[in-house]
């Protein structure tokens, strides 16, 4: 009887059981500190949330600290992920480009209420947090320098009289406080979010594009 397979089936299904509860223990996470802010979210309320002992959340994280690690680099990485796939199913044009990174900012897949307080509550504990601030900070660097890239290509294009740097660190600020304003549930939603982003750009660029998308 041959029951190698059968050992390998069984290897794949405890990994994919380990990826899942951990997949679990990380949006239960995200909800927490939605819900309840960093220093109030407990190892036993992400426990409760996910439906899991505590004793699960100790197994495959060990300490609260790994299992935010755990959360931000899990959100860096979708994050990542999400707009990386934007920009390369955009056209080819420049114009293209930062027209499909705005329109990702506010999807509905990566923008939401949660995510945005999830985000704020390790924004406010990154000054004090170099795992954080590492985190945070390796993918604010590629994404503006993104950004600086496009606004190059577009002032050669275009004429335009900014300096590329400057103008992509505004963009991308502009687009940040869009996302606290959401957060702060002040009655703006995400198509009023995206709206104003789409305008802003077409005052920057407009040559290019338009409120209706690329010329």
């Amino acid at each position: 009887m041959n029951i190698v397979p059968v050992m390998e089936g069984e290897r794949k299904s405890r990994k994919a059981s380990k990826e899942t509860r951990q997949q679990q223990l990380i949006e239960a996470t995200i909800e927490s500190l939605a819900k309840r802010g960093y220093s109030d979210t407990t190892l036993a309320n992400v426990a409760d949330g996910a439906g899991l002992s505590r004793g699960i959340v100790n197994f495959h994280f060990e300490s609260k600290e790994k299992l935010l690690v755990a959360t931000l680099q899990y959100m860096a990485d979708e994050y990542a992920s999400h707009w990386s796939s934007a920009l390369e199913k955009a056209n080819d044009s420049a114009a293209g480009k930062i027209w499909a990174l705005v329109n990702a900012d506010f999807d509905r897949r990566i923008c939401t209420k949660r995510k945005l307080a999830a985000w704020c509550a390790f924004w406010g504990e990154a000054k004090s947090r170099p795992t954080y601030q590492a985190l945070c900070g390796a993918s604010d660097l590629n994404y503006q320098k993104t950004f600086t890239d496009l606004c190059a290509e577009l002032k050669s294009e275009g004429g335009y009289a900014y300096d590329p740097e400057p103008m992509a660190l505004g963009i991308c600020a502009m687009m940040e406080g869009l996302w606290f304003r959401l957060m702060m549930n002040d009655g703006l939603t995400r198509e009023k979010a995206l709206a104003a982003a789409i305008e802003y750009v077409a005052a920057v660029f407009p040559r290019h594009i338009s409120a209706d998308g690329v010329k």
